[in-house]
C-alpha cells in the first residue's frame, strides 16, 4: 500500500466570480438573486482539493465523500466568492478538512469535507465495470 504523508495544517483556496452562470435561479425558478448553495458546495470542495492535490503521488487524487456545510448569508452577482480549506485530519487515506466561504463584505458559509485519496486507475476501472455491467445486465 502507498503511503500519504499528508500532515494536518495544509491549506487550499478556490475563488470565483459570481455570475449568471452561478446564481441560485439557474437551478430552479423563482429564486433570489444570488450565488447558489450547490455552487458554493462545489467551491468549498474545491478549495480542499487545492490543498492537497500537489502532494499527492503521480496518479492519485482525491474524491469527496461526505460534505455538510452551512450557506449563511446571500451573495450577489459581481461580488466574488473566496472559499478556504484546511486539512484538520488525516486518518489513512481519508482526509478531513474545515472549510469556510467569504465574500468582500462577510463570511457566507462553513463546514467540513471529507475526501479519500485513491488510485485514479484503478478506480476508472472499477467505473468503467460497473457500466459494462449496466449495458449487458445477463
Amino acid at each position: 500500500m502507498v503511503e500519504f504523508n499528508l500532515e494536518k495544517g495544509l491549506k487550499g483556496v478556490a475563488q470565483v466570480l459570481v455570475g449568471p452562470d452561478n446564481m441560485a435561479e439557474r437551478f430552479y425558478h423563482p429564486m433570489p438573486p444570488s450565488f447558489a448553495t450547490p455552487m458554493l458546495v462545489s467551491l468549498m470542495d474545491n478549495a480542499a482539493i487545492d490543498a492537497v492535490q500537489k502532494y499527492l503521488p503521480p496518479g492519485y487524487i482525491t474524491v469527496a465523500t461526505s460534505i455538510i456545510i452551512k450557506h449563511m448569508a446571500p451573495t450577489p452577482e459581481g461580488m466574488t466568492v473566496t472559499a478556504q480549506a484546511e486539512l484538520v485530519e488525516v486518518f489513512k487515506n481519508r482526509l478531513t478538512f474545515m472549510v469556510s466561504a467569504y465574500d468582500e463584505v462577510e463570511k457566507v458559509g462553513e463546514g467540513q469535507v471529507q475526501r479519500y485519496i485513491i488510485d485514479l486507475e484503478n478506480f476508472s476501472e472499477k467505473v468503467l465495470e460497473k457500466k459494462k455491467k449496466e449495458e449487458n445486465p445477463l
